[in-house]
């Protein structure tokens, strides 16, 4: 399996053909799931016809029809055995439900995640309560009871109202191990404002302090029940307790068994790190606020808002997680160099906290949008710096007609992740003739300076010189600065004595021709639009759409279709 790779296309086949026994040290999954969906809606019957066309993959929804039925029965004649046993309990309990087409679907790619995870690999899983129980039995299954780590809870939102019941608020993670010997790095939140202004009220010129015993129950007959500095333990049925790695600390590489008791606390009152309390009581070590790690991380995670409407990592991916989140998963149970999976991609965020934490990755999704969406979102986090090839896409111009033949929505995206650009909404007449757009910052004051565009038209089928006009036109009532023409065929001479007419667009840096006309067999030699493309100084932190497809069937490669 290469380093850095995007692959496009349904997971279980990418995972069975492309990634090899062993090779995954952690994997982040967040599959798809419409919680929001009556919770009955998941248990009604289906007709076992039902045609895998009614699947809608940016919906979250899962379906009991023929595929589903297909990778039950597949799972049970050939999962292991417990994982079989449990989807017969499963088919008996749900019947022919969309959850237990859900599971179905699930089981067969769990059985692959746990091939490929290392032995010190770890996964995992983001789900909700509505399906959280079914998948952790599921998941008991495939790894093992023995294995389970964490269930985490995750406060995604602060308010959600709840008609009859408590408000629904938080997702889950399940986290499991392959073996014992999992990777665990120990992360540390800061203190809270009220943590500290309860056990950190004193200071002094070193800081904020909190104070620890110097003593332990029970009298002692040694050195540490002997007094100190007239203070004597044994009167309140005590002895002296020093901390050794502290005093450790202290006096570097001398022999601590050499010191008594006695000296070890004139070395830490030389350091004043002992507080000396009112008369009559006894003195207490000092525990300076800079010296702690903080308070170590819990399976609670309430410090980790959800994604804000106007939050620039935001980019309108229905199920988007907060990087925040996957910092601190990959931050626990991985370090530098170690190879991340995402099965369900999405809109790449795992994939995006692993380039920036310095982890080798893998994403996996089934559209073409996603990718493209991945594409722009690594371009915009880390320029040319990030290296990685996506598999699955279209090489050829060949494989470009047979995408545009299949499904032309799919071939749309794919066209547009060519340029990185953001597709735009997918509804019916909303596009107004833009299919993607591009911005970009061409001013030395990139704090002042204003968001440039460049809106795109995508053409699988003929053109001609009205398609350059209309495009024109868009430029015009937008506002853009520049218009691209991506099309399949060659522009006819008027096309391109129609785009030559409209002039140039004038950057600090030199003149770009305001509309471009690009063919697909360009792209795929690498050819680029004409713009300001500065890395550092072009930013955009537009929302990608929302799109709404269904499944259709092809040979090779799941596609979507809106």
């Amino acid at each position: 399996m290469a380093e850095n790779t995007l692959y496009y296309g349904d997971n279980l086949d990418v995972l069975r053909r492309h990634v090899d026994d062993e090779s995954v040290d952690l994997v982040y999954l967040d599959p798809p799931f419409k919680s929001e969906q009556d919770y009955n809606v998941l248990f009604a019957e289906q007709n076992g016809s039902r045609a895998a066309a009614q699947i809608k993959a940016f919906e979250d929804t899962w379906r009991w029809d023929q595929d589903s039925a297909k990778a039950y029965q597949e799972v049970v004649e050939t999962g292991p055995p417990r994982v079989s046993q449990v989807m017969q309990t499963f088919r008996l309990f749900l019947g022919g439900s969309d959850m237990m087409a859900y599971l179905a679907m699930m089981a067969s790619r769990l059985v692959e995640l746990r091939r490929v995870l290392k032995p010190t690999g770890s996964v995992y899983l983001h789900c909700d309560p509505t399906a959280s129980h079914y998948l952790k039995i599921l998941m008991d299954a495939v790894f093992g009871p023995v294995y389970f780590r964490n269930e985490i809870i995750w406060k995604r939102t602060s308010a959600h109202s709840g008609s009859k019941r408590w408000g629904p608020v938080h997702d889950i993670l399940l986290m499991y191990s392959k073996s014992d010997a999992y990777c665990w790095n120990p992360i540390y939140q800061k203190y809270s404002t009220e943590y500290l202004d309860q056990f950190y009220r004193l200071s002094d010129e070193g800081g904020r302090f909190q104070i620890g015993d110097l003593t332990g129950a029970g009298i002692r007959k040694g050195n540490s029940g002997k007094p100190w500095r007239g203070i004597d333990p044994t009167t309140v049925s005590r002895h002296w307790a020093v901390p050794n790695k502290i005093v450790q600390g202290l006096i570097g590489k001398r022999d601590i068994n050499q010191l008594s008791v006695q000296k070890k606390l004139d070395i830490l009152d030389t350091n004043r790190l002992i507080y000396w309390p009112p008369k009559g009581k006894m003195p207490r070590l000092k525990r300076y606020l800079d010296e702690e790690k903080g308070v170590a991380v819990v399976d609670v995670i309430t410090d980790i808002n959800p994604i804000g409407a106007f939050a620039a990592e935001r980019l309108g991916y229905p199920t988007q997680k907060p990087e925040a989140l996957l910092e601190r998963i990959l931050e626990a149970s991985s370090k530098k160099g170690d190879m991340i999976l995402d099965p369900f991609c999405g809109c790449g965020t795992a994939v995006v906290v692993a380039e920036r934490l310095k982890r080798k990755w893998t994403g996996i999704d089934v559209t073409h949008l996603a990718v493209a969406l991945m594409k722009h979102r690594l371009r915009d986090a880390f320029g040319n710096r990030v290296k990685y090839r996506v598999i699955g896409e279209p090489v050829s111009l060949p494989d470009a007609k047979t995408l545009a033949k299949q499904n032309r929505y799919q071939f749309q995206w794919w066209a547009l992740g060519l340029v990185g650009a953001r597709p735009t909404e997918q509804k019916k007449g909303a596009d107004r003739g833009i299919d993607g757009r591009l911005y970009f910052h061409d001013e030395p004051d990139n704090s002042k300076s204003k968001t440039k565009q460049i809106v795109i038209s995508v053409k699988s089928g003929k053109v001609s010189v009205k398609d350059v006009r209309d495009l024109r036109g868009v430029v015009e009532r937008e506002a853009a600065q520049i218009g691209v023409l991506i099309s399949m065929e060659k522009p006819t001479s008027a096309m391109r004595k129609e785009a030559a007419s409209a002039g140039f667009y004038k950057s600090p840096w030199r003149k770009h021709p305001v509309m471009q006309i690009l063919t697909v067999a360009e792209l795929l030699k690498d050819k680029k639009i004409d713009y300001p493309d500065v890395p550092g100084v072009n930013v955009t932190f537009k929302r990608a759409p929302k799109a709404k497809c269904k499944k259709i069937e092809h040979p090779e490669l799941d596609y979507q279709e809106q």
